[in-house]
């Protein structure tokens, strides 16, 4: 098993807390093993194993307690008695009417609650609202470059460029390590089929199964779409017009449909567009990233490489893991004609702290091409921290805007 210390830390802050505990995530990002982790954690704190309960639907064994009558009679015929009990429950979306034996189980008082899934029904409904208050969401992510780098040998950690171009060529899902230490001459090819069973599974269980879809032909053709535009802004209609010009007729609110089943999977997240100086959110023009980019590359093959969006994705889906909610930057400013023109900042990064804003790309050693990445950080004149993130090695400062290594930023240097 690969630990994963920021998420067990998590969820040991909220233990014995009178709060459900929900970890969300795309498919086999490693909420199962996470559970297992947390359980070694336990009982090394003096729990009891029999005050444990781990329940994983998606295993043969618990296909009778998919009925939540059964599910909850069951949890109580094992409690140990007169002592707290911790109960998880894996991939809970599952049993139909969860919520059910979830609110009573809760409101027992001696457990403590932990539920995974991997789509938005664990928050949506009648249900939530009525725990409103009353649980704790952990987004879970695969593998971020760090917990990659990790797994390797001390030998291989001296070159982590190499391990980055892994990282992309490779699958940031946790079980694709396992190949990669095999050291077969097949890794690339087993690493694809097993993509390319989970992505299968995210379209007929957790995308098309969910939200009621069909058309598995047109879903396959939107999310090959966006995988190919992550990092870019665009707009439904876009995506509507540029699809059906190919021959294949799509309607915008369909596709808008089909994006939405594919955030609720964790598979797209969605940055929103934020005036910098007006301090609003913009309805238009949103950006995308996906998950994995061995699904991406799953998807579109080797042809579409686009080093820059990637990085841009990798960075994204890093503020996240580190707690940021994430916007996309404009900053209207006046050229020298006198006339209003829209830059971009690549992130605009806010959490409890404040706001961090950031610029990405692979390389600022051409003076053009770094003119053209401080200029939005410049014309902005709040004092919050300002940051370049490159492949080039070394640090610089322009007049506080900080210049740094992106995979020492990713490895937390």
């Amino acid at each position: 098993m690969i630990n994963r210390p920021q998420y067990l830390k998590e969820l040991l802050s909220f233990k014995d807390t009178d709060l459900i505990k929900i970890v969300t995530g795309v498919r086999r990002s490693g909420k199962s093993t996470l559970f297992d982790l947390y359980k070694q954690e336990l009982i090394r704190l003096g729990v009891d194993e029999k005050q444990i309960q781990i329940i994983k639907f998606e295993e043969i064994e618990n296909e009778s307690l998919l009925d939540y009558k059964k599910l909850h009679q069951h949890i109580l015929d094992n409690l140990a008695p007169d002592k707290k009990n911790y109960v998880f429950l894996d991939e809970i979306q599952n049993v139909p009417d969860f919520q059910k034996a979830v609110r009573s189980l809760f409101e027992k008082g001696n457990i403590d609650l932990y539920l995974t899934g991997s789509n938005s029904k664990l928050q949506s409904g009648q249900w939530a609202t009525s725990l409103a208050g009353r649980y704790v969401e952990i987004k879970m992510y695969p593998l971020s470059y760090k917990e990659f780098y990790e797994t390797y040998s001390d030998v291989a950690k001296q070159n982590p460029d190499k391990i980055y171009e892994d990282y992309l060529t490779y699958s940031s899902f946790p079980y694709a390590t396992y190949f990669l230490k095999q050291g077969t001459k097949d890794v690339l090819k087993q690493i694809h089929t097993y993509i390319e069973g989970i992505f299968n599974t995210i379209i007929l269980k957790d995308v098309m199964e969910n939200s009621g879809i069909s058309e598995e032909s047109r879903l396959r053709r939107v999310i090959k779409f966006m995988a190919g535009c992550i990092g870019s802004e665009i707009s439904i209609k876009k995506i509507s017009d540029t699809i059906t010009s190919d021959g294949m007729k799509i309607q915008p609110a369909t596709v808008e449909n089909y994006i939405d089943g594919f955030k609720n999977a964790h598979v797209l997240y969605q940055a929103d567009r934020y005036d910098v100086k007006g301090k609003k959110l913009l309805k238009t023009l949103n950006k995308f990233y996906l998950v994995d980019m061995g699904i991406r590359r799953h998807l579109l093959g080797n042809k579409d490489k686009d080093d820059g969006h990637i990085l841009e994705n990798i960075v994204y889906l890093e503020l996240l893991r580190r707690g940021y909610t994430v916007y996309v930057g404009k900053v209207d400013i006046k050229d020298k004609d006198g006339k209003i023109k829209a830059l971009e900042v690549d992130f605009v990064a806010e959490n409890e702290n404040g706001t961090e804003y950031y610029q990405i790309a692979n390389t600022v050693m051409d003076n053009e091409i770094l003119q053209r990445e401080l200029r939005p950080l410049e014309s902005i004149r709040d004092h919050y921290p300002k940051f370049i993130l490159t492949r080039d090695y070394g640090t610089a400062d322009y007049n506080g805007i900080k210049r740094l290594n992106v995979l020492k930023w990713l490895l937390g240097e």
